[in-house]
């Protein structure tokens, strides 16, 4: 690995409250493990964030980072960069929910650093089953909101969350889909509403982020202001997002998730110092409010 202390961080999108978390938790961690970080913003898009991973792998030796830390913008594409990477003594973490697809880069070169960090999408999924089952323990309607669908967090929670429901009288009336902001999913839920012949209110809208749930919450206040008594839930649970809104009863419930960035450079600064890292750290969801204190909000 190049004896540099620059750390190259690609995110999905400066417009997405988490992800600034991210982009904070990584400018931190480096501050405190004296490594030099530079943040790049994808803005969901893959070919964009392929390309400006490519530009730091196939640049220069003497300008080549010391490692890259990737949060993918889809859930596939950057394989062949990924290699690259290592092969020119760069570091590769993968903030993803899972080691499997780089299992056979750590086969192949041992001894590089070359990891995974990231959150439980499948637990999230999982949560988010439950949290919709104790919410409406009779059935109930629910709109699920997601991200962008070609993304592999938005692929994750909304098939284990689809598995956790086999069996329960939950119906889903619609999927939305955005690119988790607040903005995104207001449009979407906008449109749905406006376009849609004939609507009833649902009892339940789960969405795959915080922000989103509020998009939908703010266009739904706007187009059906009659409806009252719906359940908003999201994942995130910032202190000052998705908990402050559970507290405020904007939202019903979220999942709180750790941000992945801070460990993943301190496994960089620990791999920099000569140090063994683990090939795979997975950060634990967990419901806010816990489930035993929710009350149904129908039946």
């Amino acid at each position: 690995m190049p004896q540099n202390r620059r750390v190259i961080v690609s995110l999905l999108t400066e417009r997405q409250e988490f992800q600034r978390l991210q982009a904070e938790d990584a400018r931190a961690t480096a501050a405190r493990t004296g490594l030099d970080v530079q943040i790049l913003w994808a803005e969901n898009d893959p070919v964009a964030q392929l390309q400006h991973v490519s530009q730091a792998v196939y640049g220069p030796a003497a300008s080549r980072p010391a490692a890259i830390v990737v949060q993918p913008a889809a859930a596939a594409g950057l394989e062949g960069v990924a290699r690259a990477a290592v092969q020119a003594g760069i570091g590769w973490v993968l903030l993803g929910d899972r080691a499997t697809p780089l299992a056979p880069l750590q086969r192949e070169f041992p001894g590089k650093l070359i990891a995974s960090v990231g959150t439980d999408n499948d637990e999230i999924g999982r949560l988010q089953a439950r949290l919709f089952r104790a919410l409406l323990p009779r059935g109930g309607t629910m709109v699920y909101v997601e991200g962008p669908s070609f993304g592999a967090a938005a692929i994750h929670r909304r098939k284990l969350m689809l598995e956790g429901l086999v069996g329960s009288p939950i119906e889903t009336v619609k999927v939305l889909s955005g690119d988790w902001t607040a903005d995104s999913a207001e449009r979407a839920a906008g449109f749905w509403l406006e376009l849609a012949a004939r609507i009833e209110r649902p009892d339940l809208v789960g969405s795959q982020n915080d922000e989103m749930a509020v998009g939908v919450r703010k266009a739904i206040a706007a187009l059906h202001p009659e409806w009252k008594g719906i359940a908003f839930t999201g994942v995130d649970g910032l202190p000052e997002g998705g908990q402050r809104m559970v507290r405020q009863k904007i939202l019903t419930a979220t999942i709180i998730t750790p941000s992945p960035t801070g460990p993943s450079l301190e496994m960089v600064a620990r791999a920099l110092r000569g140090e063994k890292v683990p090939p795979f750290a997975l950060m634990t969801p967990r419901v806010f409010p816990a489930l035993e204190e929710l009350k149904p909000v129908k039946g």
